[in-house]
Order: C-alpha cells, then structure tokens, then sequence
C-alpha cells in the first residue's frame, strides 16, 4: 500500500488531483459516520444552516415559484432538490420559512415538492424518521431520496414512488447546493505569466497505520505536489477548457481550482427538466477574479471532514458561456457566497428573482449576518434585554443563537418588565418554532419552558416541560419541573400523581422531598 519514511506514510503516488485518494476518504468518513458527524459536533453546520440562511433561501424560491407562475405554468409542482442535505436542518428552516410566505401572498404560483438527497442510507433513514418533518412528507411538499451528484442521472422520489428521468420535468428545477461544491473533487492548475502547469498531487499521511488498513485520521493527511506543463485541452467539454485558456490572460501567479465535477452535476441536473435549472449555492469562495490572484497551492480545510474553496468564478463563467443568467454579490464577501446560476433560456425575464436577490444578498445577506453575529457575540454581557430580542429577531429567531445567548438572558430575566416579559413570551415561541431537533446535547424544549415558569407563564412551561419529556424522555429533574408546574396551577390531583410516579422511578432523588411540604391549601 505505502512507503514509510519515518513518521510519514505514502499512501498514494501522483494523480491527478480530482482523482486523488483523499476524495475517497472524505466521502467514506460521511459513509461511516451517517448523522452523528452533525449530532456529535464533529462537522459545523450553523454557519449555511440556521434560521436567517434558510429564510434567505425561502425568499428566493418564493420569488421564483413567483417568476415561474407569473410565465402561467401554475399546475405542475416545482422540484426543489437540496444536494447533500446531510441532517435536514437546512430543510426545515426553508419549509417553515417558506409555507409562511405562500400562505401570507395571494400571488399565483405552482405548489412545490422540496427533495431531500444524499448519498449516505444513515441520513436518508434518519430524514424518514425525523418526527419534525412528518407534516412535510405526508402532505407531499417533501420527498426523499438517494442521489450521488456526479454519477445519478435520475431521481427515485421513496415517498411518492415517482421516478424522475432526464427530460421529464416540464418547470425548471431549483437545485440547493448549500456548503456541498466545496465537497466535490477539483482539479488545480498553476498559472504564471501566461503559462499554465497542471497541479498533481501525492498523500501521505503521519497517521500510525497497519498494514492493509486505510488512513481515519483525515486531519493527518499531507499532500505533496508536482507540477507538469498543459500542452493539450484537458477536458472534453470545450466549454471548461475555454475557461482553462481564459485564466492564462486573467492572473499572472495563482493556483486556481477548475471545478469539472460541479459541471457535471449542473449539467446532469439541466438534463432533467425540459426548461433547465436554478442554482441557489452558498459556500465559502470567491467569485471575483482579483480574489483569485496569488492564491497559494490549496490546503485542506479539516472540520471531521475535508472542503475546499469553490471556485464560484468558474462556475459563474461556465453558466454565462452556456447561455444562462448570474446573480453573484455585488460586493466583495468577506467568508460566505450567495451564488444564482440560471440554466434557464429566459433568466433575464425572473424579474421577482432579482430584485429578492437584491435585498437577501446585496442589501445585506448571510455574509454580513455572519460578520455582525461575531460582533455581538463579544458584547453580550453588556446587552439588555431588548438588544438580545432584536438579535433574536435578525437572526429568523434561530434556535443555536438562543442557546448562546441564554446566559445572559437568565441573568436579565430577574427584573423583567411588563412589556419585555409579553415580548419574551412571544419571542420564545417564535424560536421553538424555528427549531429543528438535531443536537442532543441541548434541551430546547427544557430551556424554554424554565424562562416561561421564571416569566410566570405556567401552563406554557408545562407545555413546554412536556414536549421535552415526550422528546427526549422523562427525567428526575424533569418531573421535579411538571410537579411544580401543576402545582401553580392549582393541579393538585397531577401534582399528586406526577410525584408519586416521580418517586417510584427516581427514588433517591432528593428534591421530591421539597414538594412534599409545599402547601396544596395556599
């Protein structure tokens, strides 16, 4: 398999970089690890994943579901096909998002079905299972499905039974590539001053490794490069290797990264719909060319998993060669792109579409929220209440910033005041029905009902207590929290109760003999 040189282990000789071994291992460690490289924390997922991105996104498709029925086609549903939606929290936070904005417009539009898909069976059973996402799939708005972005060429929809093959489709797919390209293998080419030389690349790891095991530790992988001349067209595609060409005259001393494979994808989605398909992408990247200038050889990114920067420039390029319709940032983004690539024969007429892409991305999008969040997060212990709501607010009243502001708020909560404690009534709501069940080292459902019983809201915190326990199970503490709330409610026959079964099923917790001598008569 290797060669040892002391504390370093060749694992594989020269490739091509998109050929390399280390693609393989990323997809395996997504294989092996199913949903717990999101539920354990090991891979980050809040950044493209929260509540303000997916109502960014809910913006858009509405607006061209808008677009789309404004051209009269109302009756046949729009495909929405998220690629790599890993633990569907992305998915929630659009539907929520997205029903809210149909149901408050009268505008005539054609219903949707939203495609869950990835190539690992862990997180499709676990799609399946979510209780969160039932509504969805039983009304038909979502599906579910395998799809591997480079080598599927149909779509086998599991809840429908429906099976789309290329040209079925008569309206145009929407495809949600969200923190996926950069996932998808690359190949990289260096140009000086006007010369280009094809990047390969050797992998070695100083991971300790038996014989006849392959590499785990993906953080430990090295990559070692050599250069050869590009004396010929690389591609078959005459549109890619137009774009190679084009990058001698464009920089003068970079390694640019020519995504070949997200081509492929695009165009084996574009091949399952008569009228083509939308891209709403977002990743980290850049998309103009002087950003692109004296990029060093690239680096692995390690999250539990590996990425790359995507090269939105190429993609973009490739969309306006193939006759399509960009929308890219006006602005320089300082982490986060917002990409709209329209595959579409008449982009320019998705007026709806750009002007929503106005106000989501250029006005102020995901990348400036990220930047702001930063900025609010070293200052919160000198927040007050209402800075923490209105950030609760700007955030679409995401769950992961409640939990980050949450200490704040309990030091906050002793002297609320009459109108923060009906707005905090209302703001806590909002967040649990942003949430999405997925970390489960954090309890929600407890920690809201614990500020609606502080607040004296005590039928909500029971409510609240009681979706806990029918989420995540009863716990000792648990019944020592539904105890107190039936007794402020004057419940006494399930106050009664709930310690008696408190008792027998913790019965060396110590804080049920609290309740014993509070008063049922008071």
């Amino acid at each position: 398999m290797s060669e040892k040189n002391q504390n370093r282990t060749e694992l594989e000789g020269t490739k091509r970089f998109s050929e390399s071994l280390f693609w393989s291992l990323n997809r395996k460690y997504y294989e092996d690890i199913g949903i717990d490289a999101w539920q354990s924390g090991a891979v980050p997922h809040h950044l493209t994943s929260n509540s303000m991105v997916g109502l960014t996104y809910a913006k858009l498709i509405f607006s061209l579901l808008t677009d789309i029925g404004r051209k009269g086609n109302i009756t046949e549903p729009v495909y929405i096909l998220e690629l790599g939606a890993g633990h569907g929290k992305l998915a929630y936070h659009v539907l929520v998002h997205l029903d809210r904005l149909i149901d408050e417009s009268q505008r005539p539009m054609p219903p949707y079905c939203y495609i869950l898909s990835d190539i690992v069976e862990n997180n499709l059973e676990f799609f399946e299972q979510h209780h969160q996402l039932q509504p969805y799939l039983q009304s038909g708005k979502l599906d579910i499905a395998y799809f591997d972005a480079i080598e599927s060429n149909v779509l086998d929809l599991r809840v429908s039974k429906k099976v789309i093959h290329p040209s079925s489709l008569n309206q145009p797919m929407i495809a949600l590539a969200n923190y996926f390209f950069d996932s998808l293998p690359i190949d990289v080419f260096l140009y000086r001053q006007g010369e280009v030389e094809e990047c390969l690349v050797s992998v070695s790891t100083t991971e300790q490794i038996e014989d006849g095991k392959e590499p785990v530790q993906l953080e430990k992988l090295e990559l070692n490069y050599n250069l050869v001349p590009l004396e010929k067209d690389r591609y078959e595609d005459a549109i890619i290797n137009e774009i190679v060409n084009d990058y001698k005259s464009q920089v003068f001393n970079s390694f640019i990264f020519i995504p070949e494979l997200s081509i492929k994808c695009i165009d084996n989605l574009k091949s399952l719909s008569q009228n083509g398909v939308i891209f709403l992408s977002m990743d980290k990247g850049f998309h103009e060319i002087h950003d692109l200038e004296n990029t060093p050889a690239p680096k692995l990114v390690n999250h539990g998993s590996i990425s790359l920067s995507v090269n939105y420039h190429a993609l973009s390029s490739y969309c306006l060669k193939s006759n399509g319709t960009v929308m890219m940032p006006e602005a320089s983004t300082f982490y986060l792109e917002l990409a709209c690539m329209m595959f579409v024969n008449d982009g320019e007429d998705y007026f709806e579409t750009k002007a929503t892409y106005q106000q989501v991305v250029n006005d102020f999008g995901p990348d400036d929220y990220n930047e702001f969040k930063g900025f609010f997060y070293k200052h919160i212990a000198q927040t007050n209440l209402q800075e923490l709501f209105g950030f609760l607010r700007l955030s679409a009243y995401d769950s992961t910033i409640f939990i980050h502001i949450l200490p704040r708020i309990k030091q906050l909560i002793k002297e609320v005041t009459f109108n923060e404690r009906r707005r905090m009534h209302q703001t806590m709501n909002k967040v649990w029905a942003n949430h999405y069940e997925l970390d489960l080292k954090f309890d929600v459902a407890l920690e809201i009902g614990g500020i609606m019983y502080d607040l004296g809201f005590y039928q909500e915190a029971l409510n609240f207590y009681l979706k806990s326990s029918e989420i995540r199970g009863i716990s000792a503490m648990g019944y020592y929290n539904l105890a107190l709330c039936y007794y402020q409610l004057r419940e006494d026959k399930y106050f009664s109760q709930t310690l008696i079964d408190a008792k027998s099923q913790f019965p060396d917790f110590e804080k049920y003999d609290q309740l014993l001598q509070l008063d049922l008569l008071a």
